[in-house]
């Protein structure tokens, strides 16, 4: 090339390069307009950069610089906030337990602004898993389309799948569950007409018959014991009706329900009529950390779809005998949502035994769909049960789960469009108050939300990246071989 005419590109080159980067911003009063709102959210210094972008488009250009209360820096400058994954690393390792200052400058046609500072927490609690499982579903109704099990590593926006309806087509995959976030034993369902119970235990997979004769309807809703020798199970009939009203879009119900436990080793079912009773609904089994304890979700069985919306339900708990895998003494109401009018389900232990986190809503064990439901917490030391407030928003927020040392949580909510549920994470401190929530991060996250238009739900932690072989469970799967349960 011509030297002069290089001469003359750098220069351009050069002059673009100036003009993109605020000199003499105009200063304004008003928190910058982020996407997704990141100001005064807490973070663990494993978690991926909060890449942002902002809510208006006259904003062409921005320029972001974080600052660490303890050290370093990160700086981003483009049509949105991309830091750079190492430096973003660290710069929260020099600053866990610290504070991040956040400064934004935004360029229009008129030139440059900048905002209000914000600040950002770095915990000095680590998530100390390695990501999250996940179902990513369109929200569709009546037709199973593409939809399948991720995970996503948290300290980058690595996400693979781990299962896709695509290769079973026609079917759906849901309630995958692993052992207190140990991914060495798993279990999800198939629903379709190559409908099965997948079991991943102890190295070895197995596909179990998806009903039983003797029960009411396919193994769902799985918790696995602490020990790892059992997993609980609902068994439900399920069925889904659609409202006349707008704001009421589907509802979702079972017309039967009883909790099972079942033993890999023998393939053999446990039911009993503490947890399967004819005049009530028993649902959503999870145990205790320590496995002396079961706690379900309990409704008087009212005729559906009738009355629908009498179907309260009440979290009770019974004991659990781990060497003889019984169950011991009698039910007992942990709380009572029928005497408020609500309904209670999803509970979620943690993992360190001090709480239950449980979602709250008018009716029904499907609130996914209710603007209404709300998470609520349980302190099992002293029976208070409270409205997380902090994390709560006028949209349905539902599903959760906690992370391996007790720290932190992963929930859905529709809190920012009303139709499709996203994953976000917040800090819980040892007097159990909850941070600010915050949005699963992604690269670029007006484009991802944008034009993904998928729900996540049913998201969990995990503490390694699970290893699984699709293609040949997916063979196994459609072979309609199976192993058959027997119920004791």
């Amino acid at each position: 090339m011509n030297r002069r005419i290089y001469l003359i590109l750098l220069a351009a080159v050069m002059m673009a390069a100036c003009g993109s980067k605020p000199e003499d911003p105009q200063h304004i009063d008003t928190d910058p307009p982020l996407y997704p709102d990141i100001a005064g959210v807490t973070i663990p210094a494993d978690c991926a950069p909060l890449n942002f972008n902002l809510v208006d488009d006259k904003y062409r250009r921005v320029d972001a610089v974080i600052r660490g209360e303890s050290g370093g820096e990160v700086h981003a400058n483009g049509s949105w906030a991309d830091f750079d994954v190492k430096e973003w690393h660290d710069l929260l390792a020099q600053n866990i337990g610290a504070r991040l200052s956040l400064t934004v400058a935004a360029q229009t046609d008129d030139g440059w602004v900048q905002f209000r500072d914000v600040n950002i927490f770095v915990s000095a609690d680590s998530i100390g898993d390695w990501g999250l499982t996940y179902r990513r579903i369109a929200p569709g109704y009546e037709v199973y389309g593409q939809m399948g099990i991720y995970q996503r590593c948290l300290a980058n926006f690595d996400e693979t799948p781990i299962f896709e309806n695509t290769r079973v087509p026609g079917s759906c995959v849901n309630c995958h569950t692993a052992n207190a976030t140990r991914p060495s034993s798993f279990t999800f369902h198939v629903r379709g007409d190559h409908g099965a119970t997948l079991l991943s235990h102890r190295g070895k997979v197995e596909i179990l018959k998806a009903r039983n004769d003797s029960i009411k309807g396919s193994l769902v809703y799985p918790y696995w014991h602490p020990q790892n020798e059992f997993v609980a199970y609902s068994t439900n009939q399920t069925h889904q009706s659609f409202h006349a009203l707008k704001d009421e879009r589907i509802e979702v119900f079972d017309q039967a329900s009883d909790v099972l436990i079942y033993h890999p080793a023998s393939h053999s079912i446990l039911r009993d009529s503490l947890v399967a009773t004819p005049d009530h609904y028993e649902n959503y089994p999870v145990f205790s950390p320590d496995g002396l304890t079961l706690y379900f979700c309990s409704s008087v069985a009212w005729d559906i779809p009738a009355h629908y919306k009498d179907i309260q339900y009440n979290i009770c708990r019974v004991g659990f005998d781990p060497a003889t895998g019984v169950f011991t003494g009698q039910v007992d109401t942990l709380f009572n949502a029928r005497m408020m009018g609500k309904s209670a389900n999803h509970p979620r232990p943690s993992y360190d035994g001090r709480y239950l986190l449980f979602t709250l809503s008018d009716y029904g064990c499907f609130p996914i769909w209710h603007k209404e439901a709300d998470q609520w917490l349980l302190d099992l030391q002293t029976g208070e049960a409270r409205a997380i407030d902090e994390i709560n928003s006028p949209d349905a927020d539902s599903f959760h789960n906690w992370s391996s040392n007790s720290r932190w949580v992963v929930f859905t909510s529709r809190r920012e469009n009303g139709l499709y549920t996203q994953l976000f994470l917040t800090h819980v401190d040892d007097k159990g108050r909850f941070s600010k929530p915050f949005l699963l991060p992604q690269r670029n996250p007006k484009e991802y939300y944008g034009e993904t238009l998928y729900s996540f739900n049913t998201p969990d932690f995990t503490k390694t990246k699970v290893e699984f072989d699709s293609r040949s469970a997916a063979r196994e799967i459609l072979s309609d071989q199976r192993v058959p349960t027997k119920v004791k």
